[in-house]
């Protein structure tokens, strides 16, 4: 469950919606990269990457390129603490959440990820029909009201939700040959939410 940063379109929200009962999911890749690449990394001499087409008489566009090929799920990654409520009394009570933050969460990935950051946003979003972006701000602020059942601990966690998803960058020669692929996986900017869970 999750509560629109006023900036991004709201989400339908049903009043009778369960609460999860754990939070959610955090990616897995234990070399996960915070910051996409700020310039194209320049073309590797290794043999794996050297030009393989033959050569064209209209020749191509050289530098590296992102090509997005499947997507999975968002996960969300906290700015600020991560906030609780524990209702200690025999009714269900209300327990409201208030962003004391504001933080701004870029793109995260794995693999070699030798574009710029715009550049596979709009590859990721033209391919699968998605908005994403290569940074979204989680304002302080923001604030949201659920229940609380009775006996029980309410939590929230503000911030901002990512969609994984795969690819790889390779590299086109000026004679359109190409090089070898790198695999990415990457996190990028989805929407800004909380996440609330009951334990």
């Amino acid at each position: 469950m999750f509560a629109d940063d006023p900036a991004s379109a709201p989400a339908a929200t049903d009043p009778g919606d369960a609460v999860a009962t754990a939070p959610p999911a955090q990616p897995e890749e234990a070399d996960l990269t915070e910051g996409a690449p700020d310039a194209p990394a320049s073309a590797t001499t290794d043999a794996d990457d050297k030009a393989d087409g033959v050569p064209s008489s209209r020749g191509c566009e050289q530098g590296w390129y992102y090509y997005p090929t499947s997507k999975t799920k968002d996960y969300h990654k906290g700015v600020g603490a991560e906030q609780s409520n524990y209702n200690g009394t025999s009714r269900t009570a209300k327990s409201t959440f208030t962003s004391e933050v504001s933080g701004t969460v870029g793109i995260a990935y794995s693999g070699e990820l030798n574009v710029k950051g715009d550049t596979a946003v709009v590859e990721i979003s033209g391919k699968f029909g998605v908005t994403v972006s290569a940074s979204l701000t989680a304002r302080i602020g923001n604030s949201i009201s659920v229940d609380t059942p009775a006996h029980k601990t309410t939590y929230g966690r503000y911030g901002v939700y990512r969609l994984k998803s795969y690819g790889y960058s390779q590299h086109t020669y000026v004679n359109c040959g190409k090089g070898a692929k790198k695999n990415v996986t990457i996190y990028t900017p989805h929407r800004v939410g909380r996440a609330i869970w009951e334990g």
